[in-house]
């Protein structure tokens, strides 16, 4: 039978829909789920944390290869259709949550370990559950997530580039990023209008330019980045300035920024990781010499 077809009949079966809500858009090709499982490298004395178990699509093969997979899934009926069906291995078990709600930490816990994490993610939660990594950050190993292809870009793109925001800036202080494979929108029920990607984002070990960057506040870091990027055709000075960050404002910019070999009329596409931490530095001995 088409794959496509047994998917339908599924959720048929079961009086389920794909919910728009949700945005829920199921892997329907074996080969596929087996393809990413592979990619992720994972062995069987892992527990992996599947955000988003779908009709277990993804699930299964994973199931297959690892030691123990704990499974978030927010859809009632879905968790209903896996208690009476039963079609998923012994060794998955399943929380019915609200991945974005999840605490990271405890399920880090209740897994013995930094978090190792698979997700065919809702496109409208892409970036809320990329923010959420990167706040847990000390609990996290690895995350090997399928995003919109456009999504997937932002995390991978180079300095000076038009992909290169806010994400791409913030992973590259704490994980490194690796496209693993791109899959097309047949692979799917419903059939997205978009491409998606497969990344796998390395938190732990630590990546050897993370572990170089100098010592920083985080949460200021987070700031000052956003505030660069929210009016990113501006340059550094007045978008920093525009931001009433902190009471910094143009003139105490404009003294600060150069001490720190910072062009004040560069925009913050220009500047690398390495530029926002000293700037974060400066900052922030800035605020303690203000008080």
């Amino acid at each position: 039978m088409n794959p496509e077809k047994s998917i339908k009949n599924i959720l048929k079966s079961q009086k389920l829909a794909p919910s728009k809500k949700l945005g829920q858009n199921f892997l329907v090709h074996r080969q596929t789920s087996e393809r990413i499982v592979e990619l992720a490298e994972v062995t069987t004395a892992d527990t992996i944390i599947e955000l988003g178990v779908g009709l277990g699509s993804l699930t299964q093969p994973l199931a297959e290869k690892v030691g123990r997979v704990i499974g978030i899934e927010l859809d009632s009926g879905i968790i209903e259709y896996h208690q009476q069906k039963k079609v998923l291995p012994d060794n998955v078990s399943l929380i019915h949550q609200d991945l974005l709600k999840s605490d990271f930490h405890d399920l880090a816990a209740q897994s013995g370990g930094k978090l190792k994490i698979m997700a065919n993610l809702p496109y409208s939660i892409s970036n809320p559950l990329l923010f959420k990594l990167i706040e847990t950050r000390d609990s996290m190993a690895w995350a090997v997530l399928m995003l919109q292809k456009e999504v997937g870009q932002r995390l991978t793109a180079e300095v000076g580039t038009k992909n290169y925001g806010v994400l791409s800036v913030l992973l590259a202080a704490c994980a490194s990023v690796k496209t693993l494979m791109q899959v097309g929108p047949g692979n799917f029920h419903p059939r997205p209008k978009v491409d998606s990607v497969v990344v796998k984002i390395i938190f732990d070990p630590v990546p050897e330019r993370v572990a170089k960057l100098a010592p920083h506040d985080s949460k200021l870091l987070r700031k000052l980045v956003n505030a660069a990027f929210q009016q990113r055709r501006k340059t550094l000075i007045n978008a920093l300035s525009s931001a009433n960050l902190e009471g910094l404002d143009k003139e105490a910019l404009a003294q600060l920024l150069p001490t720190v070999e910072i062009d004040p009329k560069i925009r913050a596409e220009r500047l690398t990781i390495e530029d926002y931490i000293r700037l974060t530095n400066a900052v922030e001995n800035w605020l303690k010499n203000q008080t």
